[in-house]
């Protein structure tokens, strides 16, 4: 079944991006992202060509208490297919919804690390000794440092997880925006999210970053105050279009 709800984790297994050992890994629950999006991948699973991995989600989704699926079905991004899906197995929308951040299910095993007493280098360490589907759920599960190393990491699927990440702050979005390490897919995903998009900080990083797509950049330049805009018009990093666009619109709106 096509969960209907849809993000770049969620896109990944739906184009086959992930391995078995990644798709069993978030049949059981240990992939922890925000609970819609682990609901509409759970939802994703149990029709798994592989019969492991589809009865694992079947069996996942059998341990969340009805009133805990209530709830988040009760949330404006679920989708109708996914309410569908529930419908027929008797679980309504409850008349109050779930709107934190939270995992419905959490198996996710591994250190439970406070960010204060993590640096960089501890966590570049742990991170090497991990294989993919531990670095997947170090994504969603881990530390302020953990993600701030696994967000530039080449395996597309992780780095989307990284943005999944319940435990993800504003800040943190905002430095990555600022990041010109990042792949141009982690900074397309950011400028397509409507929340992070209503964060001024987050928004101006993003036109201010030379490796955020010309179109985004363009697109946002609108938005930014007069002392912004005199920096970014000055801004050999940038493309020369965006920093010419920048100078006349200075002119402009005088």
């Amino acid at each position: 079944m096509d969960a209907g709800f849809t993000t770049p984790l969620l896109d990944s297994f739906r184009r086959g991006d992930a391995e078995r050992d990644v798709r069993l890994l978030a049949a059981r629950g240990e992939l922890a992202p925000r609970a819609p999006e682990q609901l509409a991948l759970l939802v994703l699973l149990v029709s798994d060509a592989d019969p492991e991995v589809a009865s694992t989600a079947e069996a996942t989704l059998n341990t969340i208490p009805p009133a805990s699926l209530a709830a988040v079905l009760a949330r404006a991004d679920v989708s109708a297919e996914v309410r569908e899906f529930f419908a027929i197995r008797g679980v309504e929308p409850a008349a109050q919804s779930q709107d934190d951040d939270t995992p419905i299910v959490d198996t996710a095993t591994g250190p439970d690390i406070p960010d204060d007493q993590d640096d960089e280098r501890s966590a570049l360490q742990r991170l090497q000794a991990m294989n993919v589907p531990q670095r997947l759920a170090r994504a969603t599960k881990g530390t302020r440092e953990e993600r701030a190393i696994l967000i530039r990491d080449p395996n597309k699927m992780i780095a989307a997880a990284v943005l999944s990440s319940p435990k993800l702050t504003d800040s943190e979005v905002e430095g990555i925006a600022k990041m010109a390490s990042v792949s141009d897919d982690v900074l397309r995903i950011i400028a397509h999210r409507r929340g992070w998009m209503k964060n001024y900080a987050i928004a101006a990083s993003l036109v201010k970053n030379p490796k955020t797509p010309l179109a985004i950049s363009m697109n946002l330049l609108q938005r930014l105050t007069e002392k912004d805009l005199r920096t970014l018009s000055t801004n050999r990093n940038v493309p020369d279009v965006l920093r010419t666009t920048a100078r006349k619109k200075i002119v402009i709106d005088k």
